[in-house]
């Protein structure tokens, strides 16, 4: 769903703006960080000769926690151009696509820079065989020194958190100017009530709010331990696929283009087919009868088809010709003429 509304929004020109640039930017984030996690759970789990490589583990990696810590900074951006655009209208031009694309590509570039070269000085004790993001080592030939949690993981979780926390922010700011809105427009209260539960539920997992109610949970063996876990792996799965179905496909905005472009491509293939039929009709026309063509080409009405095939055709010349000064003369059906004087 995320890699079919990224081509839906790079594909329709239309559909390009700074908003659904800022969405397209998200949804990759959401694929590359899946990609990466699942690469590296695969090369973790199941090849003995990638597990034993130090650096193909290291970068992998580096690769899954800077394709996470974007994911966040995007909700972020996500965030922040809500904000400025309910919140600070008039400044909200202001902010151009360059700040956001530095915000959500470069800032964690800047912070996996750090935590890497901290990684890299401090002395990792494998505790235990489960690495961090829920990665399982099987076995000790399979342990990666870099899937193992540290103090120093905090330089990138931390701005994850804070981030979350700067959307929960954005999040309480939007919906109360949402709802005085509502309430100072002249509508039902059950309508007002309506509409803002439904902008909380769709602005929820586009601003990764649904990553703070999942955060804290039971550690025991209860069922209700066992319930938490399940909903968390759920909410946390579906996240991505939510917001391509909110902000992408239950668009009225993208459905009206993609129906525009789909009912183009009909017009368009109608009138090559009409072309091709018409070429055809004048590659086969032989001017043999006058009849013929009509039989052949067309469907003569009723007055049409009432009409004689003979025609008639009245010459005049001048007095002084040699010939007559009329000459009546009769075409039939078969290209023969036939006349009471001769032609001349």
């Amino acid at each position: 769903m995320l890699s079919l509304a990224v081509f839906v929004f790079l594909y329709f020109k239309d559909l390009r703006c700074l908003r659904n640039t800022i969405h397209t930017n998200l949804m990759s984030t959401y694929i590359l960080s899946a990609c990466s996690w699942i690469l590296n759970l695969s090369l973790q789990n199941w090849s003995d000769e990638a597990s034993q490589d130090q650096t193909s583990c290291m970068i992998l990696v580096i690769c899954m926690h800077y394709f996470y810590l974007t994911n966040f900074f995007w909700m972020l951006v996500e965030g922040l151009y809500l904000y400025m655009l309910v919140v600070e209208t008039f400044t909200a031009e202001n902010i151009k696509l360059k700040v956001y694309t530095t915000i959500g590509w470069g800032a964690p570039a800047v912070f996996l820079t750090i935590w890497v070269i901290s990684r890299c000085l401090v002395t990792v004790v494998p505790s235990s065989s489960t690495g961090s993001d829920g990665l399982a080592l099987a076995g000790e030939a399979k342990v990666c020194l870099w899937m193992h949690e540290h103090q120093v993981d905090w330089i990138h979780k931390a701005p994850s958190l804070i981030g979350l926390a700067l959307n929960l922010f954005f999040l309480v700011r939007i919906m109360w100017v949402l709802i005085t809105k509502l309430r100072s427009a002249n509508t039902l209260e059950t309508e007002q009530y309506r509409k803002a539960t439904k902008a909380l539920l769709v602005l929820i997992p586009l601003l990764g709010i649904t990553n703070l109610l999942v955060l804290c949970g039971p550690s025991d063996d209860s069922w209700f331990a066992a319930a938490f876990e399940y909903t968390r792996a759920l909410m946390l799965s579906t996240q991505g696929f939510t917001v391509a179905l909110f902000y992408c496909f239950m668009n009225t905005e993208v459905r009206h283009a993609i129906r525009y472009h789909v009912e183009r491509w009909k017009t368009g293939r109608a009138i090559a087919g009409g072309r091709r039929r018409g070429a055809s009709y004048s590659k086969d026309w032989s001017p043999r009868s006058r009849t013929e063509s009509i039989r052949l080409y067309s469907h003569p009405s009723k007055r049409e088809s009432a009409a004689s095939e003979t025609t008639t055709t009245t010459l005049l010349v001048p007095r002084h010709s040699l010939a007559p000064h009329h000459l009546h003369v009769e075409y039939n059906g078969s290209g023969s003429a036939s006349g009471d004087q001769s032609p001349v």
